[in-house]
Formats: C-alpha cells, structure tokens, sequence
C-alpha cells in the first residue's frame, strides 16, 4: 500500500505506533521525528530491522521537510502522565509543545490527515483545529477509541465471550468525565442487561456492577501507569486501528475525538460520540438516541472540558 505517514513523537507511544503500523502493513514509508533525533534514528532502525520478516516498509528518522507529502500525520509528542497524576495535569505543558510543532508540521503537510494521541488527547485536537489551519475534518484523536476497547474487553472478560461480540461506545472525554451509555449496550444484539437471564445453558452467569466497569475503564490507564510507568501496547493498536480506517473507501463507525458543532446542543469543543470517518477524513457525526441522563452526562463531559479549554493559553 503506497501510503505514507509521519509520526511526531519517538516515546514509548510513538514507537508502538510505529510498530503496531508497519506490523500491519499500513504504509509503504513511515517517517519518525523527534526533538532528540538519536532516539527517532534508533527507534527507526530498530523497526526497520525487522521488516524483511513482515513487508517493504520503509521505516526512517527524519525532520518536517521530510514529512511532506505525507497521507497521516500522527502526533504522539508530550509529556507523559506520571503515577497519581490525571491528564488533564498534563494540559499547558503539552499544549506548549504541540505550540512549537504546529506550524512546522502544517506548512510541511497541508493536506495530510491529522491523528492526535498525546494527552490531554481532547484538548490537544481542539488546539490543531482552531490554530494549524488544517480543516477540521481532516483533523482528530484517537478519543475514546482505547476506553471503547478497555469496556469491550471488560464485559467479554466478565461473561467469557468473543471481544468482537460486544458492543457499546464510551462516550465523551478521554478522561475523567467519560462515561458509557448503557442502552445502547449489547452483546450479540442481546442489551446487556439482560444477557444473563436470555441465557439458557446450566451455566449461571455472573451480574456485574456498571459503576465499577466504568471505574475500570477511567482507571486503567493509571493502573498501568504506575505499574509500568507508561502506557503503549493499548494505544498502539488502538492508533493503528483508526489510521487503517483511513485507508478505506467504506467508512468506519469509530469514537474518535473531533469538533461538535450542535449535536446534542454541544458546540466548540472536541469529545467523542459515533463518528463517520475514512480515506477523506470525517464525514460526520451519529447522534446516537441517548436517554436523557447519558445526554446530561455527555453535556458535563463538555462542560469540563470547556472549563480547561478556559484555562489555557493556545
């Protein structure tokens, strides 16, 4: 596949995102830049190493003059969390390095399609639309992708089913006030609620607790974090599952972080809801019907990023 996509970002984050895409095979060259150019070489090389075992990718270093050209840019530069500490936390400090990137990587690459991972991943996005000059639907984070993957995997865990027969959406930030709108929850078509009494084998199925499956899901991240001091794996495959959506024609049905503009009354902020997206980037949003309390719940998810937007000097 002759596609070319630049990383910003040579961190456990963005060598996973590295990895995961030439495992795939998702590009034909994959440009790595980072401010320490010795560690974007070595990641570089290290992958690229291992790819006459997989395909002719072509893995390498390089600077924003290189970037150009490129289908996706993918931006994985910040500081990361630290153990105890939400993302959130992190917002200035980020915010300040996508400031410095901005315009070097918008002058390189005009018409590229913009993935946003670093943290605070709402934050940054609604930084790269209002200030890059890109147009907003070429631009958005991998969102609540990764905790849409954590609550997928929770229930398959809890009831010993296929991930892939679950299904249901985390809705909002990527952060603290996401949360999941149980009804539209289910696995195998059946709504969750009810999985466990449609069953009819000998085997007596286990109820759970929805406030403790969405405190799993907000918390994993920290939980990995102080055991391991980052998180990489979930996001690397969570990345290389939306940039391989943009290598189609036919779209996908993915929650990504992107700019509302009226969709449950929610304007100019970035949150994750049901997005269309594919080889031309967003297409729009599903206003999934929601009861009135996940409505209130996803408009407090706005309100608390709207707060931090407030906050920030972009």
């Amino acid at each position: 596949m002759s596609r070319k996509i630049t990383i910003i970002g040579a961190g456990q984050v963005g060598s996973t995102v590295a990895f995961a895409l030439t495992v795939k095979q998702l590009a034909s060259e994959i440009v790595i830049i980072d401010i320490i150019k010795d560690k974007a070489m070595g990641e570089a090389m290290d992958i690229r190493q291992g790819t006459p075992f997989i395909g002719p990718v072509y893995v390498h270093d390089g600077d924003y003059e290189d970037a150009k050209g490129s289908d996706v840019v993918i931006f994985t530069s910040g500081v990361g969390r630290k153990p105890g500490q939400s993302r959130l936390d992190l917002t200035q400090t980020n915010v300040d390095i996508a400031k410095s990137v901005i315009p070097q990587i918008a002058k390189a690459c005009p018409n590229a399609l913009y993935v946003i991972v670093a943290n605070p991943v709402d934050i940054l996005t609604y930084q790269f639309i209002k200030t890059s000059g890109i147009p907003a639907n070429h631009i958005f984070g991998t969102g609540t992708m990764l905790d849409t993957a954590r609550f997928r995997a929770r229930i398959a865990e809890t009831y010993k089913v296929c991930q892939t027969n679950v299904h249901g959406y985390v809705f909002g930030e990527h952060g603290d006030s996401s949360f999941v709108p149980w009804s539209i929850a289910n696995i195998g078509s059946i709504p969750v609620d009810y999985y466990a009494n449609s069953f009819t084998g000998k085997e007596k199925l286990p109820t759970f607790d929805k406030n403790d499956v969405e405190d799993y899901i907000r918390k994993s991240g920290g939980i990995i974090i102080a055991a391991k001091k980052c998180t990489n794996y979930g996001i690397g495959i969570t990345t290389a599952t939306l940039v391989e959506a943009l290598n189609y024609s036919t779209d996908s049905v993915l929650t990504i972080s992107s700019l509302l503009d009226g969709e449950y009354d929610i304007k100019d902020v970035c949150l994750s809801i049901p997005t269309i997206v594919g080889i031309n980037g967003i297409k729009g949003h599903i206003a999934t019907p929601l009861t009135d309390d996940e409505v209130k719940s996803l408009r407090h998810s706005a309100d608390c990023l709207k707060d931090v937007i407030k906050q920030i000097k972009f």
